[in-house]
């Protein structure tokens, strides 16, 4: 495979447009806080079509499974370890030629409610990291659930109902009397509700360009900067997905500056389809060291791949995921 590394090589390293295939995994829509997963991982590929689809076949060749399509369950199979450590490796197909963006969506929540109520994120992360320690387990999960509900475009019933639920769940976290940063941001908070009220008044209107509660369209933003960073033209080549649509792509392109954005079906392209074998391995390592139960080994492999600039909450998975 030696041939397919030195062309990805030479195509990096030669300057301008670059080709860069993109997939995530784990999204549920707006369901952030109770959906199936836990993180959200974006994943893109930067490799020539000829290269990929070797990749890919090597992949196939390796494992022999008679599955028409290959996901990422099949690489993370127990009995295709050594298949998945390839694949992750110096000597496998992605080293140095892709890159993790993860989300832990709790506290993407947490981060997007604070900016969207103060008009700034970075209280976000003390609140988010004392909440659950300091309120305990479930008003912290009341909170992180209004919090999800009040950024929501469909709402259940009253459209300014969720605006009240949260403003009820903020003001019993202050009856505890929290002090420091998680206390002046609720604090902060509770002043909001004119704000809040007018978020909801804006998304019952009509659906917004960039929606508070998708992680894709931060994702994109943040991937088409690392592939941009030199002075790269960057075109983004992307799986299909509903919540892409015209006017967002629109906007993606000239809020990054990408030269070109295409939607293509996975299945008929190599380059995405090794973007989507990695977020999907990518979310499965990620949320299992998030909640204690991570693999040394495997983490160890997919820190390489994975963004400093990670939306990610907590402190100590996030020491072991992020590159240093």
């Amino acid at each position: 495979m030696s041939r397919h590394r030195d062309s990805t090589v030479r195509a990096r390293t030669a300057g301008g447009l670059l080709e860069v295939a993109c997939d995530e995994s784990g999204s549920d829509g707006e369901n952030l806080t109770s959906g199936n997963t836990d993180v959200f991982a974006h994943a893109s590929v930067h490799l020539p079509l000829s290269s990929a689809a070797a990749h890919v076949q090597e992949v196939r060749d390796r494992i022999r499974s008679p599955a028409e399509e290959y996901k990422a369950a099949h690489l993370l199979r127990e009995k295709h370890r050594a298949v998945l450590e390839w694949f992750l490796g110096a000597s496998g197909p992605l080293h140095g030629h892709a890159h993790v963006l993860l989300v832990e969506k709790s506290f993407f929540v947490v981060d997007r409610v604070v900016d969207l109520l103060l008009g700034d994120p970075a209280p976000a992360l003390a609140l988010f990291r004392t909440g659950r320690e300091r309120f305990g387990d479930e008003p912290w999960r009341r909170f992180l659930e209004a919090s999800n509900d009040l950024m929501r475009a469909r709402s259940n019933g009253q459209p300014e109902a969720p605006v009240d639920s949260f403003f009820l769940v903020v003001e019993d976290l202050l009856r505890a009397r929290p002090r420091g940063d998680a206390g002046e941001t609720l604090t902060l908070l509770a002043g909001a509700q004119e704000k809040a009220r007018a978020y909801r008044a804006r998304i019952t209107d009509g659906p917004a360009v960039v929606p508070a509660l998708n992680p894709l369209l931060p994702a994109l933003v943040r991937t088409a900067a690392y592939w941009g960073a030199g002075g790269h033209q960057v075109t983004l080549v992307h799986d299909e997905q509903n919540v892409l649509t015209a006017q967002r792509i629109a906007w993606l392109k000239e809020t990054t500056g990408l030269f070109g954005f295409r939607l293509v079906d996975s299945r008929l392209d190599p380059r995405v389809q090794l973007a989507d074998f990695l977020a999907g391995i990518a979310r499965k390592i990620a949320s299992d060291e998030l909640n204690g139960r991570g693999d040394p080994g495997l983490t160890a492999l997919l820190r390489p791949y994975v963004d400093g600039d990670s939306l990610w909450g907590d402190e100590r998975s996030g020491v072991s995921l992020r590159r240093s």
